[in-house]
């Protein structure tokens, strides 16, 4: 029987709410009780001797956040042995990467808005919000040195990766195909990590390279589809749902799939007609100020009808597909049934 895993995490009065599906309702309580223990794990890390920087450093974890990176590390573990002490401890490292991540983004992005709560940097300020994600970084490097050479290489490999993909989001294409460049930076800014959540999971459960590569391949290939999927949610994901206004992407002129698709097509010597125009007209209005809602939202109603949305989505589900597909050396059963559904719902996401 397929049954819903719907856990609360974190201390917020305003928790946020995962739903995952899982094969049965012993591999259910399975997760959820691994997941929790990565949650007090973490509580457990990020106490300081002074209240401030507590207070900081687990400001994003309290505004609660789906733990999708450590439940797929505690998942993959029940390809193996199961979840020990190391699977947990891994599990608390790559959500101390994800949330330091997501403490300099928000400085970088100057959002306003994290989880539905005020960004760090809204709260405390920029210099302290910058100083919180190394911290957090600090300590997933203190929590990884104990788990071995292996497993601190792989997290350093991440890590650079990560960096990376925001580097080269910053610094765009230069003479780099952009789609091809936009697909490179969606690889290492967040395939890399929920690659390394899984291969966390299955190698600290002493499972086969046969299966941890295959859970490599996967997971960079759903890291992939989920953040296609978000260039679609930014466009028609309602406000109350998202956080945020749809076209957000457009206004901060980060690039997104769907617009990138928009400027081929106005670039295609091999379109002509209304097709053609209307891309060179939708992609000159990209660059133009979208500050104005009205503007923004005249904008992204051409964009939703326009054919790169249905491109996009297509192209999503190609690697959602892809990531089904590296499975294949994963034996039948509960968790490689549970994986292929984490595919298909995060393209089913989709408006």
């Amino acid at each position: 029987m397929v049954v819903e895993l719907r856990q609360f995490y974190g201390k917020a009065a305003d928790r946020l709410m995962v739903a995952f599906t899982l094969p049965n309702d012993a591999l259910t309580s399975a997760v959820m009780r691994g997941v929790e223990q990565v949650e007090q794990r973490l509580y457990q890390v990020l106490q300081f001797d002074g209240r401030f920087a507590t207070e900081a450093a687990r400001h994003l974890l309290e505004a609660g956040g789906k733990r999708l990176r450590p439940m797929l590390t505690v998942l993959c573990s029940h390809l193996g042995s199961g979840p020990n002490d190391q699977v947990i401890d891994a599990g608390a490292v790559v959500e101390l990467t994800h949330l330091a991540s997501l403490y300099h983004d928000d400085v970088m992005d100057s959002a306003p808005l994290r989880r539905g709560q005020p960004a760090a940097h809204q709260v405390y300020g920029p210099t302290v919000a910058i100083l919180t994600g190394d911290l957090l970084l600090a300590k997933a490097s203190q929590m990884v040195a104990m788990l071995g050479t292996e497993v601190s290489l792989i997290q350093a490999t991440t890590l650079e990766r990560l960096c990376l993909g925001q580097i080269f989001e910053t610094s765009g294409p230069a003479e780099a195909d952009p789609v091809a460049f936009h697909m490179q930076v969606l690889a290492d800014k967040t395939g890399a990590l929920i690659a390394t959540s899984a291969r966390f999971g299955a190698l600290l459960a002493g499972c086969s390279d046969q299966v941890v590569q295959a859970l490599v391949g996967f997971g960079e290939a759903v890291g992939v589809a989920f953040q296609l999927a978000d260039d679609i949610i930014d466009l028609t994901g309602p406000a109350a749902k998202t956080g945020k206004t749809p076209g957000t992407d457009l206004r901060e002129q980060v690039p997104t799939m769907p617009q990138l698709l928009v400027e081929q097509a106005a670039t295609n010597d091999h379109l002509a007609g209304l097709a053609k125009s209307e891309s060179i007209d939708l992609a000159q209005r990209f660059n133009q100020d979208l500050s104005d809602d009205a503007v923004l939202a005249e904008v992204v109603t051409r964009l939703q009808t326009h054919p790169a949305m249905d491109q996009a989505r297509a192209l999503a589900r190609q690697w959602a597909a892809k990531a089904k597909a590296e499975l294949a050396p994963i034996p039948d059963g509960e968790v490689e049934q549970a994986l292929a559904t984490i595919a298909d719902l995060f393209v089913d996401r989709m408006a």
